[in-house]
């Protein structure tokens, strides 16, 4: 699964651009500022509704657009045709028109689910050093892929999350609490929670020696573990954890112990990995992880079904690392035969030595001209 062409309007501040990327690695180069950041971030709204950069979608459409215009063309094969993607964001409507070939896919989630996107930034440390949230995503991105029943379930535990939280509120503001709703949404939690708390470990079983393989190639790391953590005790089931917490729940007004609080725990010698790596060691950490899950993707693809690959965007790769593990990162991915986009302020790289690379520029308009930036074939 490759994307074979893309196509952007009003995409801050790059103009109209149609590109042809390779299937394998396609390096964009430019000087800082040009908009190539702003080809990932687009690819990136593409695939999942929303951008790395911002909350609020406004500020992507570039100044004089009346609104942002994404189209994306999937590869196919033989046996499973491609398909087209599509994101439309007017600048006065706040509801954003999705298309998933040439139809209104009925969620978000049936585009998310067509194109597998990994994002490897400056931000990616966040999953080291951030909180718990964050590496839930991570954990919980993994699973929706490759288990298609887990999308209904987290979203019925969430829901009775939800209505166990508000009945707890309720009680500590003196309201009284219904103890018979309160039973019956304990129950629905306990059930969805044992049910996502099942799928997350049997992906991270599959996940974990991947990850070990694929960190070492990168660059070997001992006494580096990586551990999940379910969110409440190993040794008790959620129901009954759910029922000996209620007054202390009641008292804090939200359930303390659940899926909800779900971790990755990343180690070295039994301390926390950020404390104890450094800034590049830390970024190969991540980049393995995201690697990883590219992997198991590609290797739970289902029988009949089209081959499933993420399309990688790297933005900065040779920042915090030097040249031998930036190529070596290049040779891992290569090996993978995946699709990214790799930007670059360099127009001459040295860790592409051995790897065809597709290569773009993106040029900036001279100084007195509008502030726009052009993309154009590099070979």
């Amino acid at each position: 699964m490759s994307i074979e062409r893309l196509s952007c309007h009003g995409l801050r501040n790059l103009q109209p651009l149609t590109l042809h990327p390779a299937p394998g690695i396609n390096l964009v180069t430019g000087a800082n500022g040009s908009g190539k950041t702003s080809l990932l971030e687009g690819l990136y709204i593409l695939g999942m509704g929303r951008s790395f950069r911002t909350r609020q979608l406004k500020n992507v459409i570039q100044h004089e657009a009346d609104e942002l215009t994404l189209f994306g063309r999937l590869a196919g094969d033989d046996e499973n045709p491609g398909t087209s993607l599509g994101v439309r964001r007017p600048r006065e409507d706040r509801e954003l028109e999705l298309r998933l070939g040439g139809e209104r896919p009925a969620r978000l989630s049936e585009l998310v689910g067509t194109l597998p996107l990994q994002l490897i930034n400056p931000d990616a440390f966040r999953l080291l050093e951030g909180p718990p949230a964050r590496r839930r995503e991570f954990l919980d991105w993994g699973v929706f892929h490759v288990k298609h029943e887990f999308l209904t379930g987290w979203k019925r535990m969430r829901r009775a999350l939800k209505h166990r939280n508000a009945l707890l509120r309720r009680g500590k503001l003196g309201g009284g609490t219904d103890v018979s709703q309160l039973d019956a949404w304990e129950h629905e939690l306990a059930t969805r929670g044992e049910q996502v708390d099942r799928l997350r470990r049997d992906w991270f079983s599959a996940f974990l020696p991947l990850f070990e393989q694929t960190l070492d190639a990168l660059m070997p790391l001992e006494r580096l573990t990586l551990h999940y953590a379910r969110g409440w005790d190993k040794k008790r089931s959620l129901a009954e954890v759910l029922q000996a917490a209620r007054e202390t729940d009641e008292h804090m007004g939200f359930t303390q112990q659940g899926p909800q609080r779900a971790d990755l725990r990343i180690r070295v010698n039994k301390k926390p990995a950020v404390e104890v790596l450094s800034r590049g060691q830390q970024k190969l950490v991540v980049s393995a992880m995201k690697l990883a899950q590219g992997r198991l993707l590609e290797s739970q693809s289902g029988p009949g079904a089209a081959q499933r690959h993420c399309v990688y965007l790297i933005d900065d790769l040779p920042a915090e690392l030097d040249s031998y593990y930036q190529q070596r990162f290049c040779e891992l991915l290569e090996s993978m035969q995946c699709q990214a986009f790799i930007t670059s302020v360099e127009p001459n790289v040295r860790w592409l030595p051995e790897t065809k690379a597709s290569v773009f520029h993106v040029k900036q308009s001279a100084p007195g001209e509008p502030g726009q930036s052009w993309l154009v074939d590099g070979h």
